[in-house]
């Protein structure tokens, strides 16, 4: 989300299966062996933006949720945007301490129309310096009443991977979380290499591979 404005030839009429407003469930699923998810924001929206690009750099909002788990920039970002964004929903209030643990679930209502066709969301992995789950712009069920994904995990690019706890925030290490200079060489949004073990993070407890989060998405 450089500025959250993807343009797409692809726009077409791919709204106008949503002739009414639609509710959806999404269920997320945190599917590691001992990552936490922070906060998960998603959002129905058209088919001309979204969170992120590969291989671009992030944008101010998204190094905030991946670097600290808060997912209020972004989602004042995409609120002021209601041409472009239909619906947002934040799991803070429906968790005890805002926080989705291993093997846990949280499911979100969201709703859409035509012209939003379709959903994204996000949330920060802790312990990790900017790595964050997503899926990103993926088009809502229309001919069946389910979709499921697996979730992969990806890094911002925007601060040094040193698995040091001073720079991790979250029950695990207690660190900071967001800063505005970045400290890292990336500079773009990259497929997360996962925990090394170095700094203070052993690989072997908070390490995953593959996909991070199960995402099912049901009509109403």
């Amino acid at each position: 989300m450089k500025k959250i404005l993807c343009t797409s030839a692809a726009i077409l009429m791919m709204g106008s299966a949503f002739a009414n407003d639609r509710a959806y469930e999404v269920t997320i699923t945190n599917i590691t062996s001992n990552q936490i998810f922070t906060p998960i924001l998603a959002a129905t929206h058209s088919t001309n933006i979204s969170y992120f690009e590969l291989g671009n750099p992030a944008s101010m909002e998204l190094a905030t949720l991946a670097e600290s788990g808060n997912p209020a920039p972004l989602e004042e970002v995409l609120l002021s945007t209601p041409s472009l964004v239909h619906d947002t929903e934040n799991s803070a209030p429906l968790l005890s301490d805002g926080l989705l643990r291993p093997g846990e679930s949280v499911t979100l209502e969201l709703s859409t129309s035509r012209g939003f066709p379709r959903l994204s969301l996000a949330a920060m992995l802790i312990p990790t310096n900017d790595t964050f789950l997503a899926l990103d712009s993926v088009y809502l069920p229309r001919r069946t009443d389910t979709e499921v994904y697996f979730a992969k995990a990806y890094d911002a690019g925007t601060e040094d991977n040193d698995e040091l706890c001073d720079n991790i925030p979250g029950p695990a290490c207690g660190g900071i979380g967001f800063s505005e200079e970045s400290t890292s060489d990336e500079g773009f949004v990259h497929i997360s290499a996962g925990i090394h073990g170095e700094g203070d993070l052993l690989a072997s407890e908070y390490d995953w591979r593959d996909a991070v989060a199960k995402i099912t998405i049901s009509r109403k």
